[in-house]
């Protein structure tokens, strides 16, 4: 599939590996009862690129992507909307679509060691020459002592190796997308900027199309080609990365006032007041109208509507006028 992006209007020859359309996901506290989680999301995960979903914890940027892999808890469901492959993808768990976690060391076991959690994954025609492939996963992803780290516990290595390995355990099953969820996070700065490294030295080698969960806005401008910003369960702005040099929503241009920076006036940082709703909890009318200093009325009672000009789509009120019309 290739086409232009509906989620954002860019024309872009490469191949859509996964379209998102009005993806949906309910909570279900009890038989009879739904909360709207997330809503109408809009994603092509094409191949070679990196499509960055940020917002603040809580906004439904894992829940989203634990989505897309089935890895919903069980009082949630996808309920809405659908997932499309590319031709010939094997989209089952594991093997079209392959998870990088928060925490290398709470998602590896304990108990076994690196080289049979990865043998663990492997698709079947790869099996009956396992060793190879195990030490030929390992020197992907960076490691030159191969037998020593798959015969490590985890607690044996450090965070960063942890990390590759769980990155050795995603590619063993020949994925074409890789969700990497906060990637970073629990690792020290410069462990961070190799396992950036790594990641998009693995996406050129295997034309991985990569969907980047983070709220680090400093890692979308390095490695993403386009970003959607998601508040309360909704995106509500999207397009090429460029778009974080002028966002039209209050809530992103809010995001980049929180930054700490290096130059410029002195002075305490400017946040967002309030906090995000609790999923499932959205207010009537436009989500972020609570903490919005641009709010009218309208924008307490009604859906902003869906405006895109040039690629860059955004849903508020306020972009109702000029060039957003």
């Amino acid at each position: 599939m290739t086409a232009t992006d509906s989620s954002t209007g860019v024309k872009d020859a490469a191949e859509i590996v996964l379209a998102v359309s009005g993806l949906g996901v309910g909570y279900y506290p009890r038989v009879g009862e739904r909360w709207d989680v997330v809503a109408e999301v809009n994603l092509n995960l094409r191949a070679g690129r990196t499509v960055a979903l940020v917002g603040e914890s809580g906004c439904g940027k894992s829940i989203t992507a634990a989505a897309l892999g089935g890895l919903l808890p069980r009082n949630m469901q996808r309920d809405r909307g659908e997932l499309r492959w590319a031709a010939g993808v094997d989209a089952r768990p594991g093997r079209g679509l392959a998870y990088v976690f928060q925490d290398p060391g709470e998602c590896l076991n304990p108990v076994f060691t690196i080289g049979n959690q990865i043998r663990e994954v492997l698709p079947p025609e790869d099996v009956p020459d396992a060793s190879a492939r195990l030490t030929s996963l390992l020197r992907t992803v960076g490691f030159t002592e191969s037998e020593r780290v798959l015969a490590s516990y985890p607690h044996q290595l450090s965070g960063g190796m942890q990390q590759r390995a769980m990155l050795a355990m995603a590619l063993a099953g020949r994925p074409r997308v890789l969700v990497a969820d906060e990637p970073t996070t629990a690792l020290d700065v410069t462990v961070q900027a190799k396992i950036l490294q790594l990641l998009g030295q693995l996406q050129r080698q295997e034309n991985l199309a990569i969907l980047l969960i983070t709220h680090n806005l400093g890692v979308v401008a390095e490695m993403a080609d386009e970003v959607h910003v998601m508040y309360a369960g909704r995106i509500v702005e999207s397009g090429p990365v460029a778009l974080l040099r002028n966002p039209q929503h209050p809530y992103v241009q809010g995001l980049l006032r929180a930054l700490p920076r290096l130059h410029g006036e002195a002075g305490r940082l400017v946040g967002i007041p309030g906090t995000v709703p609790p999923l499932g909890r959205r207010p009537a009318g436009c989500g972020f109208h609570p903490r919005c200093a641009l709010g009218r009325e309208i924008c307490r009672t009604q859906e902003p509507p869906w405006r895109e000009n040039q690629g860059h789509g955004v849903a508020c009120w306020t972009r109702g006028a000029g060039s957003w019309a």
